[in-house]
């Protein structure tokens, strides 16, 4: 079944049947924010990855489906805290009944909502449920271009020093060339180049994780740091996430690359990798066109001396002939990314991590990016 019968399918049992259900049941019309909420329910389907304790002895911690679809509304709200979300289900009648709970007073408390989302990120259950929508909408999908970058996440945690061993220190050599039976000392090879021959649980565990200090530049030039992550993101046409990998804000976008191509070819079948000039670099390539794909890379100026004046020449050329490249048509495709980071952020709690540690920070973002998935799909048969 093609992506679009599927998401046709969810949306006329949303749109017809469901929300109109749910408009009398909820005594009165539902908002546009609920509305949204109800399609995200329907179309992630979250009740599937829970386990149930029906039956089993002891008290069952407090309403986790409830729980797990109050940290979805939380997304889809763009709700800072999650003090603000417990006042807004003690308040809101109808997102208390959506999220499982028909009285204020059955809310449990915010110790609990901590509790449970602790769990959730110990389990993955957001990261899960993603990768779940992703393959049943896109498995036999082919699609035309990745759009690969990284958005800065900040957090509210000190930065710690970097775990990483330090290299033993090289004895300092005579300038010039050496001398007869001198051996120069072979250097390591680089992150990227040992990730070639590594399966992909392996590259994830060598990325740093922890809160560090992070500087990036602008569009505009300008040089700017925070403290926190980064949150890698391979998009799909239409700004559909298909794979995130969070790591610490000073590991270099290159460095996150191969592992988040290859976590994507297992999802999905694309053409093109579309990546800005920070991904300037050899393995990258080799390794895109070992996966079959075309690599679209902007040019790195500063690795090739005197290379920008060249580029700067070639394209003013260009402009009076009036010709374009096909591959700078293609490139233009990569602002895909700039929107789905933009979305991520500034509708679906992208800019407010409140909680410490990688694996919640990675929950708390998956919960937006499932939310932001979620919606983006449905707008393509909506």
């Amino acid at each position: 079944m093609s992506l679009k019968a599927i998401l046709s399918t969810y949306w006329l049992r949303i749109q017809g049947e469901l929300l109109p259900w749910l408009d009398d049941a909820m005594d009165g019309p539902l908002t546009a924010h609920h509305r949204q909420f109800v399609s995200v329910l329907g179309l992630t389907r979250i009740e599937t990855f829970l386990p149930s304790w029906h039956g089993l002895i002891g008290r069952p911690p407090a309403e986790r489906a409830a729980l797990a679809r109050s940290f979805i509304a939380k997304a889809v709200f763009n709700l800072p805290t999650t003090r603000l979300l417990i006042d807004m289900l003690s308040a809101d009648k109808t997102l208390r009944r959506l999220c499982g709970w028909q009285r204020a007073g059955e809310v449990p408390s915010e110790s609990t909502f901590s509790r449970a989302f602790a769990a959730f990120a110990d389990s993955a259950l957001p990261s899960r449920l993603h990768d779940a929508l992703i393959e049943e909408t896109h498995a036999d999908r082919l699609l035309g271009h990745i759009s690969r970058d990284s958005t800065a996440i900040e957090a509210r945690e000190k930065p710690v020093k970097s775990a990483e061993p330090k290299s033993p220190a090289q004895p300092k050599r005579k300038r010039g060339r050496p001398g007869k039976g001198e051996a120069r000392p072979v250097e390591p090879p680089r992150r990227i180049e040992r990730q070639l021959g590594m399966p992909v649980t392996a590259m994830l565990q060598d990325l740093p994780q922890h809160c560090a200090v992070g500087t990036k530049r602008n569009a505009k030039g300008h040089q700017g740091s925070w403290i926190g992550y980064k949150l890698h993101i391979d998009s799909a046409d239409g700004e559909i996430p298909i794979s995130c990998v969070l790591t610490a804000a000073s590991v270099h976008d290159s460095q996150v690359a191969i592992p988040l191509a290859t976590m994507t070819a297992t999802k999905v079948t694309n053409l093109y990798d579309l990546m800005d000039s920070a991904y300037d670099d050899a393995a990258i390539k080799q390794h895109s066109r070992s996966l079959n794909h075309v690599p679209i890379i902007d040019i790195n100026p500063r690795a090739t001396p005197g290379l920008k004046q060249e580029l700067e020449q070639e394209a003013k050329r260009q402009r009076l002939v009036g010709h374009r490249l096909a591959e700078d048509i293609r490139y233009g495709e990569r602002s895909t990314a700039e929107r789905v980071n933009g979305g991520l952020k500034d509708n679906h709690g992208g800019r407010t991590v409140r909680v410490r540690g990688a694996a919640k920070v990675m929950c708390h973002l998956m919960f937006g990016v499932l939310s932001f998935t979620a919606l983006q799909l449905l707008r393509l048969v909506a």
